[in-house]
């Protein structure tokens, strides 16, 4: 595994998972605990998009692909033993944003390959 690949993998998967736990601390003071997924999800697509066409220099949809699975499994992880098992929501943690979340962070670097035209 090459070093922009551990850095774009590991580096900014588990930055952008550590961006939205920051936000989403700072949200539950001020929000309702419903409406911080949501209100976190469009700062964090924007700012994945951002390091996928600013700071990600992959160029085959076989690195995206690995960025997809990698991010995916930072979030779905560190959720699990930061979030679920730490705070254990009265109401539960897995929901509708959530799941969208899960979904964004694995389909937002497909896009990119695509945009890009990585190589197949």
């Amino acid at each position: 595994m090459s070093r922009n690949l551990l850095i774009d993998a590991l580096g900014w998967g588990f930055l952008l998972w550590v961006v939205g736990y920051v936000l989403g601390v700072v949200f539950f003071m001020i929000l309702p605990p419903a409406a911080v997924g949501w209100a976190i999800m469009p700062i964090g697509i924007l700012l994945t998009l951002w390091i996928l066409f600013k700071k990600v220099n992959g160029n085959t949809f076989g690195y995206y692909f690995l960025l997809a699975l990698v991010w995916t499994v930072i979030a779905v992880i560190f959720d699990y033993f930061l979030l679920v098992k730490v705070f254990k929501p009265a109401d539960g943690y897995y929901k509708l944003d959530v799941y969208l979340y899960y979904t964004l962070t694995f389909l937002l670097p497909i896009f990119a390959a695509f945009r890009k035209k990585a190589k197949i």
